[in-house]
């Protein structure tokens, strides 16, 4: 066990997981599906967001097992609805069921596809803007989901980005690995936009050296 594991273990205290966050995660990895998604404290860091920025609606892009999804659903009032999009069906058949079991359901649509062209459609038939937008899928596409959440938001919309800093991969231009130069592209897409306004944490912790963009929509 590292020192971050330990640190994450004692603030642990702060974000306990309840039957259905556990639940939702184990089916994830009975399913043998990667362990990609997110520690319990970053999944209650998405929560507190989505409760801070008054979240009626929220997006999702890359819904893996469902563990993030729950967070944020439960962040949600009654009326509240959240889009969770997938490109692989047995995962999004494992979330399904995991959020069915976990009781949010019924205010959580999960949809299979490329997420870009689910994007697309989303925006032709002009949906509702969304108030949060949580993008974890393929970096290859980042700069292009980003572009696609902001035709889905409205000023004062949230969008965090995680896995952003790749354990520092992000300084080196010419680094091999295409989701590092994905993440590249975003923050070229990012530097000086008129209608977004930016910031990058890096973290440390149970998930190694890595970090999220914080996005906020201008007028």
């Amino acid at each position: 066990m590292t020192l971050y594991d330990e640190v994450d273990g004692y603030f642990g205290a702060l974000v306990p997981e309840d039957a259905g966050l556990l639940s939702t995660r184990h089916a994830a990895v009975e399913a043998g599906l990667p362990d990609i998604a997110v520690a319990p404290n970053q999944g209650k860091l998405l929560h507190l967001l989505a409760q801070i920025a008054g979240a009626h609606r929220i997006l999702e892009i890359g819904t893996l097992g469902g563990y993030s999804t729950l967070w944020l659903a439960r962040a949600l009032p009654p009326e509240g609805r959240l889009v969770t999009l997938e490109i692989d069906p047995a995962h999004a058949a494992v979330a399904r069921d995991s959020l069915e079991q976990a009781g949010v359901g019924d205010v959580v649509e999960v949809v299979v596809g490329p997420a870009a062209d689910t994007l697309d459609r989303l925006i032709g038939d002009g949906t509702e803007p969304f108030d949060l937008v949580f993008i974890d899928a393929d970096k290859e596409s980042l700069a292009r989901y980003t572009e696609q959440s902001l035709a889905l938001s409205r000023p004062g919309t949230v969008i965090v980005v995680d896995n952003v800093v790749r354990a520092g991969g992000v300084v080196d231009a010419d680094h091999p690995d295409a989701r590092v130069q994905g993440v590249r592209r975003m923050v070229d897409l990012l530097v000086d936009h008129p209608r977004l306004d930016a910031t990058v944490v890096q973290t440390v912790g149970s998930k190694g050296h890595d970090g999220f963009a914080l996005l906020r929509v201008l007028p």
